[in-house]
């Protein structure tokens, strides 16, 4: 049974007993069932009516600031969801906003398939970047005509005009470490096959300086550069006059130090002895200054593009550049307007990795370098890559490292302790082919060459054919022989001890194609004494290096032959390029 008294769970209710009106003094009390009762009642009625009145007339007026408390969190929740649908929409402008200010095109546009080259993985699977940086001196539009001048007779050009600057970026697979290694513009080199698809202009190659292949697209400068160094070239990313101001803008300017007062009266470049802060054109001025550093020559001009580089990511690296919002909006829509790039880098997201990439090396680890020149014997005005930049490109194309445990170049080691002491450039071998395939002794000979190994290495046939590949070594030749096996990836269960003296390798028919055995481990060849040697290498931490100022007579005012400095002194009138 449910006693009476129960309610829903929760809520117990009591009955209650009738109402008795309470008797008033001097008031005779009514009897049951009469009139006084019943007028009793319609009184008590009356007065909970009026009673129930007062308390919803209470209730409304408690009602009313609970209900504009309502309202405020509507208005608040709408005006967050409004807040948040704009953020996510000016997020989402942004992001394609910048992604249209992208111009690429595709890596081996107009070239071989094969033009760029293929990287190598390591044990781990990781394969390290490559990619040419290039500064066009095309006068393409009307900014770059008055930043660059020479337009009074052209007029704006049409073109990519020629790479002025170029510099291959590696960066180590496992992002340890970087190099930069720049390519004087002056170097004379080979040119293959290429077309611009932009201009339909075209070339069955030639012989010519190094910088003009960008006139047949930034493609045929990447297969240009691959062909004379050997290093692959995953991306390319190009930049104008016009790039560089906007990019020196961006980041607030870059510091920059000269060891004696300058004035280039070509690049207008002029400066007091010390460090100054270079922004916009002053910076254009600085990067494109030839005359005023070094000899004079483009490779002054590339020692003093590092130290300009090497101060920029000691900035980017620097606390509040790239944590301030409107600091990193500036330079991602300075830096996406400024570039060309592949199609591999053609979106925001892809720039946003490789920069992450960068950012992951040490400045101590970050290793600067000029390729190793001497004068072309055609032309006293020209150049061409010394024997020793083989080492260069090999350190570079084998993944090595440039800065030893402590960040310093380690131009006074050798690059293993199992390195031979003498020096790659001066061990030859004899490539015999045991395989019954046409070519296999020319390209491994040549792959060896390549990578710094002497230029006397042979080819030849072998006697009969040979099921397994070894590499014979005479007296006292133990040392080279293990160098040169490490760089085609041979066990020493390939290496054999003979009676002949030199090193002779059978490539046997374990080894049918490419320049590094199947399943080995070819690794860093090169010695990176001989690869740092004349490269004036320098790391990216070095804050307190100063571009050498030229002392010989490089520049010309109002008709008169004199060194920068003189020209600095001469020039009273003209302002300098900065503070």
């Amino acid at each position: 049974m449910t006693d009476p008294g129960d309610g829903p769970v929760g809520r117990a209710t009591r009955r209650r007993a009738p109402a008795v009106p309470r008797q008033r003094a001097g008031e005779e009390p009514a009897a049951p069932g009469t009139d006084g009762r019943a007028a009793s009642g319609s009184a008590t009625r009356a007065g909970s009516a009026a009673h129930g009145r007062a308390r919803r007339g209470a209730s409304r007026r408690r009602a009313r600031p609970a209900r504009r408390g309502r309202r405020i969190l509507r208005t608040a929740a709408i005006s967050l969801s409004l807040l948040l649908m704009v953020t996510a929409g000016a997020g989402w402008w942004f992001y394609e906003h910048l992604n249209g200010n992208l111009h690429s095109v595709p890596l081996t546009d107009g070239t071989a398939s094969d033009s760029a080259g293929k990287e190598k993985a390591d044990s781990f699977g990781r394969t390290p970047i490559n990619i040419l940086v290039m500064g066009s001196d095309g006068r393409t539009s009307a900014s770059d005509c008055k930043l660059g001048g020479g337009c009074s007779q052209t007029g704006v050009q049409s073109g990519s005009g020629n790479a002025d600057v170029e510099m291959v970026l590696h960066i180590s697979a496992d992002r340890s470490n970087a190099t930069v290694m720049s390519i004087p513009r002056d170097t004379v080199t080979s040119v293959p096959a290429c077309k611009n698809s932009a201009t339909g202009t075209s070339t069955a190659g030639y012989t010519g300086m190094v910088n003009s292949a960008l006139q047949y697209g930034p493609a045929c400068q990447v297969a240009t550069v691959h062909q004379l160094t050997g290093i692959p070239i995953d991306h390319f990313v190009q930049l104008d006059f016009a790039g560089v101001v906007k990019m020196s803008d961006a980041v607030g300017g870059v510091s920059a130090c000269v060891d004696a007062n300058v004035y280039d009266t070509y690049s207008h470049l002029k400066l007091a002895k010390g460090t100054h802060t270079l922004k916009g054109v002053a910076a254009l001025e600085f990067v494109r200054s030839r005359h005023g550093f070094g000899d004079g020559s483009d490779l002054g001009r590339t020692y003093a593009q590092h130290i300009f580089l090497s101060s920029m990511i000691r900035k980017f690296k620097s606390a509040g550049t790239l944590t301030n919002p409107a600091a990193v909006y500036k330079l991602a829509d300075a830096a996406t307007k400024a570039l060309t790039v592949d199609t591999g880098l053609g979106s925001v997201k892809k720039l946003v990795g490789l920069a992450t990439d960068l950012d992951k090396v040490p400045a101590q680890h970050i290793t600067f370098a000029t390729m190793q020149t001497t004068p072309d014997p055609n032309n006293s005005d020209r150049v061409v890559a010394a024997p020793a930049a083989r080492s260069l490109f090999a350190t570079i194309a084998d993944d090595q490292s440039l800065t030893g445990a402590s960040g310093r170049p380690s131009a006074g080691a050798t690059a293993t302790a199992t390195a031979s002491p003498v020096p790659v450039a001066r061990i030859a071998v004899t490539v015999e082919n045991g395989t019954g395939i046409s070519g296999r002794a020319s390209a491994v000979a040549g792959a060896l060459i390549d990578r710094g190994f002497s230029s006397r290495t042979t080819t030849g046939n072998a006697p009969g054919g040979a099921a397994r590949t070894t590499l014979t070594y005479g007296t006292g030749k133990k040392a080279e022989a293990q160098t040169a096996a490490r760089a085609l990836g041979l066990s020493s269960s390939h290496l054999e001890q003979g009676t002949a003296g030199g090193l002779t390798l059978v490539i046997g028919t374990d080894w049918t194609s490419g320049t590094a055995f199947p399943g080995g481990a070819s690794g860093a060849p090169a010695d990176t004494k001989a690869a740092t040697a004349d490269a004036h290498s320098q790391t990216a931490d070095e804050s307190k290096s100063c571009a050498k100022v030229s002392r010989y007579r490089t520049v010309s005012l109002n008709g008169v032959a004199m060194t920068p400095s003189q020209a600095y002194a001469a020039a009273v009138g003209r302002k300098n390029s900065a503070p």
